[in-house]
């Protein structure tokens, strides 16, 4: 069982601090290594209300939102753990993903300026396969952001909300796994092949590219991921 510090900072007066709190939690659960360790990641109530500088009820009361919306799970007299998801879970994440990750990707086709396309193929700048290794990390974000930004260019209100809540598990898995099976490599290849589809406006070539690049994830967690479980 680990417990780790939150990166999180003092909530200002502006909002209630109970929605500020959730926020804050939110954010930092979704940057946690939540698959690094072997054990679940409890989380200290005391540490939590002394780094966002407030009373234990806002957190509680965003522990509970939080609880609801399948972000952490309360243990009786163990205290709150951010919860991991089984591989077969985490299976079907990434298959959803694909789903409406590959329908953004097709609509960015449509809806997309030239210099939003730009903004995605510049992520990669400075990143070559051959120097790859040794910038493992810095690639590991800027995949991440790479994905995210495909589902925000796509401007569908409904994409986004939908994928965020799944992004938590998402992120996680795809930051640990490609330091693995020389996932790095491909997946540098495959993001240019994408970015070339959505350079041309190609919408049933990119969707496709989209879809097998983040079915190929799931295949990943198939074969080389027994350690979720």
């Amino acid at each position: 069982m680990n417990t780790m510090k939150f990166a999180v900072e003092p909530l200002d007066t502006g909002a209630s601090f109970k929605t500020k709190a959730y926020a804050a939690l939110k954010s930092a659960i979704s940057q946690m290594g939540i698959y690094d360790h072997p054990s679940e990641i409890r989380l200290d109530e005391r540490q939590l209300c002394e780094a966002l500088g407030v009373s234990r009820t806002p957190v509680r009361e965003a522990m509970a939102l939080l609880e609801r919306e399948g972000f952490v799970r309360s243990v009786p007299r163990r205290g709150i753990f951010v919860v991991r998801k089984t591989k077969r879970e985490i299976i079907e994440m990434v298959t959803v993903w694909a789903a409406l990750e590959s329908m953004a990707a097709r609509l960015i086709t449509q809806r997309a300026t030239d210099a939003e396309i730009r903004d995605l193929e510049e992520l990669f700048l400075g990143f070559s396969d051959a120097g790859l290794d040794e910038h493992l990390d810095e690639y590991s974000d800027a995949n991440i952001q790479f994905h995210q930004s495909i589902i925000r260019s796509s401007d569908c209100t409904l994409i986004n909300e939908i994928t965020e809540n799944l992004f938590v598990h998402i992120r996680a898995i795809r930051k640990i796994t490609i330091q693995q099976n020389d996932r790095a490599h491909r997946s540098i290849v495959q993001h240019q092949h994408i970015i070339d589809a959505l350079k041309k406006r190609d919408a049933d070539l990119v969707e496709r590219l989209v879809r097998d690049h983040t079915l190929d994830l799931a295949a990943h967690v198939e074969k080389h991921c027994d350690f979720l479980d």
